[in-house]
């Protein structure tokens, strides 16, 4: 799958976002090293805190089938937005977890315009160890 049609996928996907409190529909594609696509959505909750991202979701789902650190090649992200829409700093957390320094970011905004970033630049100084 080429950066256009995951960032298409995306678009597409953030459909299904179930967002009845802020009307801010989020829709991410996670493509796998194997080629496959996990999609994802933000599903909110009237207690925010239980609100999950669009990007979680996709991550949670491709571990529930059996994926493992280091399957995960890229991720679009897409929103209505006029600026291109950077994954929330829990997100990043997650994705620094499962991607490497080189996992691909493709933040997208309402034009669908495409702004591609590593892991690496989108959270430079990442924690990425537990030590004690």
């Amino acid at each position: 799958m080429n950066q256009q049609q995951l960032v298409e996928r995306a678009r597409q996907v953030k459909e299904n976002a179930y967002s009845p409190y802020s009307n801010f529909r989020v829709g991410a594609a996670l493509l796998m090293k194997d080629g496959t696509v996990i999609d994802g959505v933000n599903v909110e909750n009237v207690s925010f805190g239980a609100t999950n991202c669009a990007e979680r979701t996709a991550i949670f789902t491709a571990v529930a089938q059996g994926y493992k650190k280091g399957d995960f090649e890229a991720v679009a992200v897409s929103g209505d937005t006029v600026d291109f829409l950077p994954p929330c700093s829990i997100c990043r957390q997650v994705l620094v977890e499962f991607g490497g320094p080189d996992f691909k970011v493709l933040l997208t905004n309402g034009n669908a315009d495409v702004k591609e970033v590593t892991l690496d630049e989108l959270v430079p100084l990442a924690f990425t160890e537990l030590e004690m």
